[in-house]
């Protein structure tokens, strides 16, 4: 009988601390019902005690999903284990997730502390956190870095206070493969009691390293994996949930099988993705654009011969599905409804209906609306009640001609209108914004991404802008890439004008 491999997705806790991805609550359970349906074990929902945000996300989270696991993030800290303890209260499964940091740099730096001190931090957190739930998991925070000897202590000390998951993270990416799969080996060598609680890996993506570090702990006896969609993550991200998953699926000679259902990636990956506002890179291994494309003579003669020659992994084995339902303008409710619920999206007949009126227009401009598009359009009320938004634009620009851009705007109901020219059409609409926007900006990032392939295809534009000494991300989606960048400049504004 193969060995069960637990998939910890932490999409909403660690995946969410990047930089301008912040989710509102609705979204988080948009995304908490797709991990479901994918077949997460353990959702981590949040830091309930970081902010209000994170403690109801944690709460409703709870009520949304039925079987997994709901997991929140503490500190070695009482009152940290007190506010997940309230934030949980509603899920059928609950796991407090605790701990500390463990290395030398820790110890020294952070806690200004000592190896022993440590240990009875450590035990207590986990004895404290007991006292509320059953399943608490314990994480030594830069494991990757701990001397082996040391934390076979404290993993030992941790179990025989409690802990049902120990998690042993590779928090700065630091780690080779053979040395953190090594180090899961050593433990459970090493560790008495051991086998009363799994061993899981939680790696970071600095030195590129996460997957393979991963796969490396779970071949040396790690039986959890902490994870993302799109390994979305701090700094260079996080293990990535679909690289572990097909990993698995496609060599037969690991005797290992993970609950997921991996049909559900490709539209799971989209969908974190749009509503996160994080492109996913062309050559991501399994949800590229790109993962599946064949462009040289040699590989294409090949896949048309035969597609294993050149393709370890069937397309529609991760939801890519080559027949799907083609919206156009022609397409109805039901068409575009049914397409938003294989995404994962459900919406009131209101909002269907709102939805769909905007898809109508897009279909317009647009030969077919693909799967990218109806996410757009299904997340774009977050910006209806916004203070400042684009009335209209109008832009000259050509070879050997001065651009010149014309716009107005709508600032909390009041009309103004502005007109500039400048080096290039983007130039020139935003420096006409700048007119009525009498604020010192500075633009320090402009990214623009085609969502998938054709002239008449749908950009999308990310924005970094600097005010005051603090940066605000925007973004913005259209046909038209001016317009795109106007609407993400005008993103930035609104995180910082009331």
């Amino acid at each position: 009988m193969s060995d069960r491999l637990f998939i910890f997705d932490t999409t909403l806790r660690d995946g969410e601390q990047v930089p301008g991805c912040q989710l509102n609550t609705i979204e988080k359970i948009q995304v908490a019902k797709q991990l479901e349906a994918l077949g997460v074990d353990v959702i981590e929902a949040g830091f309930p005690i970081s902010s209000p945000g994170d403690f109801n996300s944690v709460i409703e989270i709870s009520k949304a999903v039925t079987w997994p696991t709901i997991c929140a993030l503490t500190r070695a800290v009482e009152k940290d284990i007190d506010v997940a303890v309230d934030a949980l209260r509603f899920a059928k499964h609950k796991r407090i997730h605790t701990g500390i940091g463990t290395s030398d740099a820790h110890i020294k730096y952070k806690f200004n502390s000592n190896r022993e001190e440590i240990i009875e931090r450590a035990v207590a957190a986990v004895k404290y956190a007991r006292r509320f739930v059953d399943d608490v998991e314990f994480y030594a925070e830069d494991a990757g870095r701990t001397d082996n000897e040391y934390l076979a202590r404290v993993v030992e000390a941790v179990i025989k206070a409690g802990a049902t998951v120990v998690n042993i993270p590779d928090t700065t990416g630091y780690c080779l493969p053979s040395e953190y799969g090594a180090k899961i080996k050593y433990l459970i060598e090493h560790v008495d009691g051991v086998h009363k609680a799994v061993l899981s890996t939680h790696c970071h993506n600095d030195l590129g390293m996460a997957t393979a570090n991963t796969i490396s702990g779970v071949l040396n006896g790690a039986r959890q994996v902490e994870v993302t969609i799109n390994g979305i993550g701090e700094r260079a991200g996080n293990t990535s949930l679909e690289e572990i998953a097909m990993i698995i699926k496609s060599h037969n000679d690991i005797d290992i099988q993970t609950n997921i259902n991996t049909q559900k990636i490709y539209p799971t990956s989209r969908m974190v993705s749009s509503l996160m506002n994080m492109p996913v890179q062309p050559n991501k291994a399994i949800v590229g654009r790109n993962a599946f494309a064949h462009s040289s003579g040699i590989h294409q003669d090949g896949v048309l011969k035969n597609v294993q020659t050149y393709e370890i992994i069937d397309p529609k084995d991760v939801g890519i599905d080559d027949n799907a339902i083609v919206l156009t303008a022609r397409s109805g409710r039901a068409a575009l409804k049914h397409r938003l619920q294989v995404l994962g999206v459900e919406l009131e007949q209101e909002r269907l209906n709102q939805v769909y009126e905007e898809f109508l227009k897009l279909a317009d401009k647009k030969k077919e609306v693909n799967d990218d598009d109806v996410l757009l359009l299904a997340g774009a009320e977050r910006s209806q009640n916004h203070h400042i938004k684009l009335d209209y634009l109008q832009v000259t620009s050509g070879v050997g001609v001065l651009s010149v851009a014309s716009l107005g705007l709508s600032i909390a109901g009041e009309k103004f209108e502005a007109a500039s020219s400048g080096n290039g059409p983007v130039d020139a609409a935003i420096k006409a914004l700048k007119q009525i926007i009498r604020r010192q900006m500075v633009l320090k990032e402009f990214t623009i991404q085609a969502i998938s392939k054709g002239s008449d295809d749908v950009g999308k534009v990310h924005m970094q802008v600097e005010y005051e000494g603090h940066v605000y991300y925007g973004f913005g989606a259209n046909t038209d890439i001016v317009a795109a960048s106007v609407e993400a400049y005008i993103d930035c504004i609104n995180k910082f004008v009331k």
